[in-house]
């Protein structure tokens, strides 16, 4: 008797094997897509891209295939075939033969749930036009499909004057149609092949309960500062920022600025908005998006705190360290990456906005997860500017067309309004009708008023705007100082002057792993609340939300941005009568490009400055005149993703490929033998030997994030060659001892080279 077509086979620990039946499959992911297409009206759509995305399954060739490379019939015989069959073509073509125009939508989508989507032009138009792609449609018909699924495409109308935001909206619409699949089809194939897996998924506590937790935890917050005494002006300060953000989530959903000067308590204050927000207002999820990984591993810290107790951990860390390399995914290791189905998301910037830009299905899969959530933009300052407007563009679409509210979270708001100048080329299509969270109140009436209230340091700027000091002038002053924070630009600064101070001087950088970071912030503190001489050397990831306090800081020039944020590090909980910031000329100005453009538009609006240097008027000349000196879509992105409307032509690899914060080949991430400050943890080990025993897993990859240091991939080459590092997965790479990974500087394997502040964090 002839068998069933099937989709997948497993066999179990007993020898058994299990067939996946295709029909089940199909259904299963049309019936899955289309219940998350069916968020932003899309359900139709969704669901008929799944029913057909396997359709090239039914040929034999793919099930002789099948059964003999799973070793489920040894038998089966394919003369002269060998490799992969492909089957992912079937589907596409009938969506294009069906439909005409309209159907390419959906050609896009099943031609690429495995490799990933194409460019129209120059790839999936010749695909289809080919004698393969006939040919294995041709097949698959052959084999009798059930009738009903041939029939799908009847009961839908399309119509493209729907789409989200039309022509403008087109390339984001389908990736995230792109996204309902990829999802529906890691979901079901998981379901059947490692079911342990699929009954851990979910069950994560829902918004109310959320939120009830929070309440608990702020309460007993607020019971223990009032059991220390009278409220300090700062402390009186965050309680009043915390009740306007509680009040104003029952505001319409939307776009949110929450401009709060550093030390005001921005993390639980957004967080607060955000879980009314979204129980006022039906949103599925929270996803917090924050520039680098050290202030991700502060804040799921604080999150955690406040869940304490909720099962399963309702707070999913997630960096694009965790992923493998593109062209070496397998299954087990696409079914280990993330879609963010946690009701709170703590991801970074590159992972955020690379992923709605991408192409590849691991990066694509989550978006569908985005539509209905809160996003806090956290710092918001600093979005890459070469990536600005497409960045915008999608902020608008997701805030307009998929119940998105975004919060942009910061002490220095960027001026990110629309702006048009005499030279069009330079125009800023911006975000309009923002709403400020801080715009009422007993004690703060306006962001300026709770500035004033919040002022706690003189900032001292140099008298010679010209003169460099030597690292060795700095090492000496800073050295006459107990307490001191001192942060530079580069990770080759940090290191050069932190061999010029005396011993006990913690240095803080990226050559050192989130762990060893996390224990050298932890020192710091302990000292602190101690009393204790401390020096800290460090580049910018201390300024940005981690939560030190020092009476002295120090700062390299930089954007001004920068130095308000290194300002937020000195008199933070305003203790002193005020706190000193002294901003010096470094030995070496950045590298050319957008570090320079901000340094020297700080030159700029500072120079002659005899007022308050972080004055807030000063931010919005600040960031016209940066973002006018750059080009913000310097890769082109916009016009790549501009659809064709006769043929539907979009360049999605094409962009993608072009959106990179990272470009991945200059750099590799590096696990490192970090072993705690005891020198004698081996957690790394053991997380090791088990990725070398089971290959990638999701739980895993969140772990060895921990470990991870990114340098430039010519740093890892060489290392290669004299066998400090192995390539134990495609594209992570492991320290092979424990020696080249110091308790002071981190990551020193042939004195490592830093890409500069430059980097943006993965």
């Amino acid at each position: 008797m002839t068998q069933p077509p099937i989709a997948h086979c497993r066999q179990n620990e007993n020898g058994d094997w299990h067939l996946h039946p295709l029909d089940d499959h199909l259904r299963g992911v049309g019936g899955l897509a289309g219940e998350f297409a069916a968020a932003f009206g899309a359900e139709d759509w969704g669901r008929l891209a799944g029913l057909w995305h396997d359709l090239g399954k039914f040929r034999p060739r793919f099930q002789n295939y099948i059964r003999k490379q799973s070793g489920y019939d040894p038998a089966a015989h394919i003369t002269g075939e060998a490799g992969k069959v492909p089957h992912s073509t079937a589907g596409a073509l009938l969506a294009y033969d069906k439909l005409g125009k309209p159907g390419r939508i959906l050609a896009y989508l099943i031609a690429g749930h495995h490799a990933g989507l194409h460019d129209w032009h120059n790839g999936l138009e010749a695909r289809l036009d080919g004698e393969d792609a006939r040919k294995e449609l041709d097949e698959a018909l052959a084999a009798l499909p059930p009738p009903d699924l041939l029939c799908a495409a009847d009961a839908l109308s399309p119509d493209l004057s729907n789409i989200p935001g039309r022509a403008g909206g087109f390339a984001l619409w389908l990736r995230m149609l792109f996204s309902c699949l990829v999802d529906a089809d890691f979901l079901d194939t998981e379901a059947f092949m490692d079911e342990g897996k699929t009954a851990r998924r979910g069950g994560y506590p829902e918004i109310p309960a959320l939120l009830e937790c929070f309440d608990a935890y702020m309460e007993a917050m607020a019971q223990r500062l009032t059991e220390r005494g009278p409220l300090t002006p700062v402390n009186r300060l965050r309680a009043d920022i915390l009740r306007q953000c509680r009040a104003k989530a029952a505001d319409a959903p939307g776009l949110f600025s929450l401009t709060v000067p550093t030390g005001g308590g921005k993390t639980l204050s957004s967080l607060a908005f955000a879980l009314e927000h979204a129980h006022r207002h039906g949103k599925r999820r929270i996803i917090y998006v924050i520039p680098y990984t050290s202030i991700i591993e502060q804040t799921a810290d604080i999150f955690r705190k406040v869940f304490q107790g909720l099962e399963p951990d309702p707070v999913v860390e997630h960096h694009s360290n965790a992923e493998t390399d593109p062209g070496e995914e397998t299954l087990k290791s696409r079914l280990a990456c993330e879609n963010w189905d946690a009701p709170i998301v703590v991801t970074t910037n590159v992972q955020f906005f690379e992923s709605l830009f991408a192409a590849r299905t691991s990066r694509c899969r989550k978006l569908h997860n985005i539509v209905d959530g809160v996003v806090v933009l956290d710092e918001a300052q600093m979005l890459p500017p070469a990536f600005l407007q497409p960045i915008l563009d999608a902020v608008n679409l997701l805030s307009r067309h998929y119940g998105v509210s975004i919060v942009l979270s910061t002490a220095t708001q960027p001026a990110l309004s629309a702006r048009e100048y005499f030279d069009p080329r330079q125009n800023l299509r911006g975000l309009e009708n923002v709403r400020e969270l801080m715009a009422d109140g007993p004690h703060v009436e306006e962001p300026d008023q709770l500035y004033r209230e919040l002022k706690r340091v003189d900032v001292k700027l140099p008298v010679d705007w010209r003169t460099p000091v030597t690292w060795e002038e700095l090492a000496s002053e800073l050295q006459t100082r107990d307490r001191v924070l001192c942060i530079v630009n580069r990770r080759k600064d940090a290191r050069e002057l932190f061999k010029l101070m005396s011993e006990g001087t913690i240095h803080l950088s990226a050559l050192m792993c989130g762990a060893h970071r996390s224990d050298a912030i932890r020192r710091i503190k302990q000292r602190l609340e101690s009393g204790e001489p401390v020096r800290i050397i460090s580049t910018q990831l201390v300024e940005a939300g981690v939560d030190l306090d020092f009476p002295v800081v120090y700062r390299a020039l930089a954007g001004l941005d920068s130095i308000a944020q290194a300002a937020g590090r000195c008199n933070r909980e305003g203790l002193l009568e005020q706190g000193e910031v002294i901003v010096f000329i470094p030995p070496k100005p950045a590298p050319p490009g957008h570090l320079r453009k901000a340094e020297d538009t700080s030159l700029n609006v500072l120079h002659g400055a005899i007022d308050d240097p972080l004055d807030r008027a000063l931010f919005a000349r600040y960031f016209e005149q940066f973002y006018y000196a750059c080009d913000l879509d310097e890769h082109g992105i916009g016009k790549l993703l501009q659809v064709d409307g006769q043929s539907l032509a979009v360049n999605f690899r094409s962009a993608a490929e072009k959106f990179r914060l990272i470009r991945d080949e200059d750099t590799a991430s590096v696990v490192v033998r970090y072993r705690g400050p005891a020198g004698n943890d081996d957690t790394v080990g053991a997380l090791l030997d088990k990725l070398r025993k089971d290959g990638p897993e999701r739980w895993l990859m969140r772990k060895l994030q921990r470990y991870t240091v990114t340098v430039h991939k010519r740093e890892v080459q060489e290392w290669q060659r004299t066998g400090d590092v192995e390539e134990w997965q495609p594209g992570w790479f492991v320290q092979t001892c424990d020696l080249g990974y110091s308790e002071e500087l981190g990551l020193v394997l042939g004195d490592a080279q830093s890409l500069g502040s430059q980097v943006w964090l993965t």
